[in-house]
């Protein structure tokens, strides 16, 4: 760890308590330094540095959300004063340390998901997000291929706090997605709503069951700005050969961080 900011976030994420229903989430109202969060407030790129997630990750059907992939090329593109900031943000955040904490603390879930499997390989990524009028997601449980999501909230007051991650229980309570399509809102119940406010962070499991959205946004005029950081597959892996008997299936998983 090289920067108070990062190991204020390590403490407080990594003290947080876990949710266990009804998938394993976390919820930290403070992440990092108030003078750190103020500095990532004035270094937010302009919306016109953002590009159509279509474009920039050749994921379609988000015509709402712009977004900036933190990679040195992409990074590299920005001018001053923002390239600097989210260089070193990226610094710490991808590449090793960071995701070293995250998957130690919800360790004991992966590790059962992934039980018996060969192949298995972790990479990290992180995106700048806007997203905009009208912007929703029905509940969803993400790609076969994510492990983990966190949700940094970065608006600049708390006049958004409506605009937060949803989970959502199906009413069939049989109901269960391995992942990929959005669901329609009617066939689920709202349970909560993570509160969208500074300095706020959401983080859970992939899971078959971890639905999750967001409500639509009827105003007119909203910017709602976020970091995602994911810990994903680098391909699906395979399905490894059954232990012996009495003995316990050998840990497979690869880190490119």
């Amino acid at each position: 760890m090289s920067s108070s900011a990062e190991l204020i976030a390590a403490y407080n994420i990594g003290n947080a308590p876990i949710q266990m229903f009804p998938y394993p989430h976390v919820f930290v109202r403070e992440v990092f330094p108030r003078d750190y969060y103020d500095e990532m407030q004035r270094r937010l790129p302009p919306s016109d540095l953002l590009k159509p997630i279509a474009e920039a990750r050749n994921v379609h059907g988000y015509p709402e959300r712009f977004v900036l992939t933190l990679t040195p090329p992409e990074l590299a593109k920005l001018p001053e004063p923002y390239r600097a900031f989210w260089s070193e943000l990226a610094g710490w955040l991808i590449g090793g340390r960071f995701a070293s904490l995250v998957l130690g603390k919800f360790g004991q879930f992966i590790e059962q998901r992934f039980q018996g499997m060969s192949g298995v390989e972790f990479v990290d990524e992180a995106l700048l997000v806007e997203d905009r009028t009208r912007y929703s997601l029905g509940p969803h449980t993400d790609t076969p291929l994510k492990v983990l999501s966190m949700l940094f909230y970065l608006p600049g007051d708390e006049s958004q706090s409506h605009l937060g991650t949803s989970i959502y229980v199906p009413k069939d309570p049989q109901f269960a997605c391995e992942g990929g399509p959005h669901h329609p809102f009617e066939r689920f119940d709202r349970m909560v709503g993570m509160p969208f406010l500074p300095n706020s962070m959401f983080a859970f499991l992939k899971t078959a069951n971890s639905f999750h959205g967001v409500e639509p946004i009827r105003e007119e005029g909203v910017r709602r700005h976020l970091l995602l950081y994911d810990i994903r597959l680098a391909r699906l892996p395979a399905q490894a050969q059954a232990p012996a008997a009495g003995g316990a299936a050998p840990s497979k998983a690869r880190f490119t961080f």
